[in-house]
Parts: C-alpha cells; structure tokens; sequence
C-alpha cells in the first residue's frame, strides 16, 4: 500500500486515530488512511486495495459514523479532498463528493440560487448527503439532485439520472449498493434573491442552535423517524432523557441525539443506543432503526 501510493502520490497515514475524522470524536486507528486529491487517484487506489483484497471504507467528513473503539483493520480511504465546485449553467451546480455542504449552500446563496436552504448546518459532505438522502426543514436532496457520476463496486464509473438513485426516505440506491462511491453530483437549482435565501439559512440555522446539542460531539440524529412518531419524542417519553453510560448520553436538549460528554468510547454509545432501543419498544411498541453507521 505505501509504494503504491508513494508512486501514485496519494498522502497515506498508517495507524490513523479515526476519531479525528468522525464528529462523534469516537474511534480507534485504521491501519492505512488514504487522502486522494482526484477522482482517479481514487479509482485507482481502491482498484489497487480490491486486488490485494484488503478490506476498504470510503469515508466523507464522518459525520454520521460510529467507529469501533478497535479502529479498522484494513484500508479508509477520505474523499475530503475531492471538494471542487463549478457551475454549469444558470442555475447548475456541479460538486465533488468531498465539498462540505455547507460551502455548497454558501456557493449557491452567492450566485443567488435557491433550493439548497435547507442543507445549512447539516455537519457532512456532498456524497454523504447524497447517499443518505439527507433532509431537513421539508427539504432533502431527491428534491434537488439532477444526476450523480459513481464508481460502481466493480470499479466504472457511470452517471445515475436523478429516478435511478432510488431516493427514499434517508436512503439511497447507493446506500444499498455496498462499494458503491458517489464522485460528484449535479443539481438543478432556482434563481432567487441572495438576500432572501440567506435570510432563510440564517434562520435554519438559528434553528438548529436553538433545538439540537451543537456544542457537544455527536453523529446528529441517533434514529430514523418512524412512521407516525418522532424518535426524539418517544425517548424522552420514556424518561430517557440525560440518561447517560459510560460517556455516552441521551442529549439534555435534544433526546434524539447521544453526545459525548468527553471520553466516550464506541462500546458506551452501542449500550446505550440497545438500552434505549428496547426501552422504548417494551414501552411503546415501536421499533427504532439507527440513522448512525457503524464502521468495525
């Protein structure tokens, strides 16, 4: 893996604390850690790791990742340098799957281009909100995405219209594909007033301070919505709330999301994510399914 990436001038670090690239703050090391600056540096490196057979993960600024308190024994290759952006046509906009979200909403309220509001604060990167489908505020990305170009798991790369994404509810035809890696996505954008979308992003994200625990390491919304309930709700109805193991604990502000309080460790917030997983089915009925991904 060195020499290959030495020859092909990809940046590698061996053992690696991936709590310093997940929002959680939780995590131990992975063997190799890979930073390519291209899309064919990436291509070709995972190219390379699926021969030798070492065991590879494609991470984007981690902001919706568990890690195992062990690390990774294998390959995590970070797409945070494949973060260009460029327009495309009045109201198109192409971005690299590494491009924060936040710098993409700001890129588009420059150009006065609406319909990316409601990605202000979202803590992740283009490709990760792409696979995830990730929404807020009644928006989400199905409702702005006009194509993507992925690698396959057989390593092409090919364009995906916005219907064969297969967009449902934070989910995605990439979500369900292992080895499937969003490059870069298109969206189709509407003219607006600066002033005006920047007023409604000023005012998502003074939501956002106001209602959910930013202050504090997190992976955002620990569980999905289930249908009919708020998962957030449900928690707190259970009297779980501030409930706390190890450094792990049901946010005081926001019982849908679990902070680290300083010190967490992976094995804290899976006992607490089962603890209150069965809590509220024994109390309510409704099962909860994990937003968070885990990477072991």
């Amino acid at each position: 893996m060195q020499a290959y990436c030495r020859e092909n001038h990809i940046e590698l670090r061996e053992h690696e604390p991936l709590h310093s690239h997940t929002t959680f703050k939780i995590g131990g090391p992975a063997d190799w850690f890979a930073l390519p600056d291209t899309v064919e540096k990436l291509r070709g490196l995972l190219a390379f790791a699926r021969e030798q057979g070492v065991k590879t993960a494609v991470i984007g600024m981690g902001s919706n990742l568990l890690v195992s308190d062990q690390g990774f024994r294998g390959l995590v290759v970070s797409t945070v340098r494949l973060d260009g952006c460029r327009q495309l046509g009045e109201t198109v906009l192409e971005a690299g799957c590494g491009l924060r979200l936040s710098q993409l909403a700001s890129r588009a309220a420059g150009l006065g281009l609406a319909g990316l509001e409601f990605t202000q604060g979202i803590p992740g990167s283009v490709g990760g909100a792409v696979v995830m489908n990730a929404g807020a505020y009644d928006g989400e990305m199905a409702f702005v995405v006009q194509c993507s170009q992925v690698l396959t798991p057989q390593g092409e790369v090919c364009e995906l219209t916005l219907p064969q994404h297969a967009f449902g509810y934070r989910t995605s035809r990439m979500k369900e594909t292992p080895g499937m890696v969003v490059l870069s996505t298109t969206f189709a954008l509407k003219a607006g007033n600066r002033a005006d979308i920047e007023a409604k992003m000023a005012d998502f994200a003074a939501r956002r301070r106001d209602k959910q625990p930013l202050s504090l390491p997190s992976a955002g919304s620990a569980y999905k919505r289930p249908e009919g309930h708020f998962a957030g709700q449900l928690i707190e109805q259970c009297g779980l709330k501030g409930f706390q193991i190890g450094g792990a604990r049901v946010s005081d502000k926001h019982a849908g999301f679990i902070v680290n309080m300083g010190g967490a460790t992976s094995a804290d917030v899976l006992r607490l994510m089962e603890h209150i997983e069965k809590t509220v089915l024994d109390r309510t009925g409704v099962r909860l399914e994990r937003e968070v991904r885990i990477l072991a």
